[in-house]
C-alpha cells in the first residue's frame, strides 16, 4: 500500500522521469558555439564529472554497508548526498556537451564493440534509473522501510553501475579528447 507520502510525490517523480531525459537530449544536441555564442568550451570538465561519478560509486557501497551495521541517518545522508552527485554530474555534462565538440571514440575491433556496448547500457540505466532512485528515495523517507528495501535491491545494482559505468567510458574515451 502507497503511503500519503508516495502519493504526494508519485507525480513528480513520474514527470521528472520523462523531463530529465528528454531536457537532457535536447540540450544535448545544442551547442551555443554553433548557434554563435562567443562561449569558451568547458573541456576541462569530463575528468570532474568522471571523478563524481567515482565517488558516487564509493559512496553508494559505503550507504549501503552503513544501512547493513544499522546506521540509518548515515545511510540516508549519503544517499543524499550520492543524488547531489548524480545532479551535480549531469548539469556538468550537458553544459561540456553545450559548449564542445563531441569526441568520437578512436578504438579499433574488439574494444570499439566494448565500449560502445558499456557506453549503451549506461545511457539506457542512466534514464532507466530516474524512477528507481526517486521512488526508492521517498520509500526511505516516507518510512515504508520494507518497500523501500525490496525497490533498493534493484535500484543499487543499477545506479552503481551507471556510477562505475561513466568512469569506464570516460577512461576509454579519454585519450580520444581534443
Amino acid at each position: 500500500m502507497m503511503t500519503a507520502e508516495e502519493k504526494k510525490y508519485k507525480k513528480w517523480i513520474v514527470a521528472l522521469s520523462i523531463i530529465i531525459p528528454l531536457a537532457v537530449a535536447i540540450l544535448f544536441g545544442v551547442n551555443l558555439r554553433k548557434l554563435g555564442y562567443d562561449v569558451k568550451p568547458l573541456s576541462f570538465l569530463p575528468p570532474i564529472y568522471a571523478t563524481i561519478n567515482g565517488f558516487t560509486a564509493v559512496l553508494l557501497v559505503v550507504a549501503i554497508s552503513a544501512i547493513k551495521r544499522g546506521r540509518a541517518r548515515l545511510h540516508e545522508n549519503l544517499i543524499k548526498v550520492c543524488m547531489g552527485c548524480s545532479v551535480t554530474f549531469l548539469l556538468m555534462y550537458v553544459a561540456y556537451h553545450m559548449t564542445s565538440e563531441s569526441t568520437s571514440y578512436g578504438g579499433e575491433g574488439v574494444i570499439r564493440y566494448v565500449y560502445f556496448f558499456i557506453l549503451v547500457t549506461h545511457i539506457l540505466l542512466s534514464i532507466v534509473i530516474i524512477p528507481f532512485v526517486l521512488f526508492t528515495f521517498v520509500r526511505g523517507i516516507a518510512g515504508a522501510y520494507e518497500r523501500h528495501k525490496k525497490l533498493a535491491r534493484i535500484t543499487y545494482p543499477m545506479w552503481l553501475y551507471v556510477a562505475v559505468t561513466g568512469v569506464v567510458v570516460y577512461l576509454m574515451i579519454s585519450p580520444y579528447y581534443n
